[in-house]
């Protein structure tokens, strides 16, 4: 491999924070925000809203999805007039 043209590639910790839910990988993503891990040591985290811990498909629970909006724009569009 050519020097000086890759990005660095540390351990980082991601964090989801739906289930909160954290775990230690490598990643060329290095945020500025750090977090004390298991082991003592300081690690940028990067936080996330889905992983394996809260995904639907992986857990096999149905999430709660608001659509009262969704509903409301379908009813006003499609109602029939007067």
């Amino acid at each position: 491999m050519k020097k000086s043209i890759h990005p660095n590639y540390k351990e980082v910790v991601f964090w989801d924070t739906t289930s909160d839910f954290k775990f230690l990988t490598k990643s060329t993503n290095v945020p500025k925000e750090t977090i004390t891990w298991t082991d003592g040591k300081e690690y940028p985290v990067v936080k996330v809203e889905v992983s394996s811990a809260s995904h639907p498909f992986f857990t096999g629970k149905k999430m709660f999805v608001d659509t009262a909006g969704r509903v409301e724009k379908f009813k006003n569009k499609y109602q029939k007039k007067a």
